[in-house]
């Protein structure tokens, strides 16, 4: 019995060349690509939008719509908000461009006044919207754009910063390294939290 299972064990490490690793086609074989085809969010009006810039980018040959679709599958925080007030600083000078926002549109309460514009955006915030019409400017929807540009002939296609968000400036070196910018994790900014040993120079010493 032992010799019969070396003969076969011999045998074995004769042919292990035959022996190849197989590839597990139902969790998607060599296909190594990432990025979205389509949008994660169930919201039905997200969907047509993307079967609506899906036919745009198929029938025109427009880089614009091909920008477009790809931002509509994009997550929440690579579609970051952008200010009135940033969206009128990018369109002094250009005020009979339309501006495109793959996002949301928010109110500036910083800006006391806000110019004419057109801008067509995923979504408007309340204030945002009721300021931008009360100006004698116009907020469109996708779909109003794809009929009046269906080429985005004219569009100043804008995003705003994705490292705005407050996660943002937790990132980098842990705060109180040297050349440190971060942001520390602190419950408030009084005398009893983070103010010891680094941060005075009654205490040791202040980096």
């Amino acid at each position: 019995r032992r010799a019969s299972s070396t003969r076969a064990l011999c045998l074995s490490f004769e042919n292990w060349h035959i022996f190849k690793m197989g590839i597990d086609l139902e969790a998607g074989g060599r296909n190594k690509k990432t990025a979205r085809e389509a949008p994660k969010s169930e919201n039905v009006y997200l969907a047509l939008l993307v079967k609506l810039y899906r036919f745009l980018v198929r029938r025109t040959e427009s880089e614009f719509n091909k920008v477009v679709l790809k931002r509509l599958f994009m997550s929440k925080t690579n579609r970051p908000p952008l200010s009135v007030s940033k969206l009128a600083s990018f369109l002094k000078g250009k005020e009979d461009k339309l501006a495109v926002v793959v996002g949301t549109v928010t109110d500036d309460v910083r800006m006391y006044e806000v110019p004419k514009m057109r801008i067509c955006a995923l979504r408007f915030t309340e204030t945002a919207r009721a300021r931008i019409t009360k100006a004698g400017g116009e907020c469109l929807t996708f779909d109003q754009l794809a009929l009046e540009r269906p080429t985005g002939k004219d569009c100043l296609l804008l995003r705003g910063r994705k490292t705005s968000r407050e996660a943002c400036k937790h990132f980098g070196l842990a705060p109180g390294v040297p050349h440190s910018h971060s942001k520390p994790y602190v419950r408030a900014k009084g005398r009893k939290f983070e103010k010891a040993r680094g941060k005075r120079k009654s205490r040791g010493y202040k980096a």
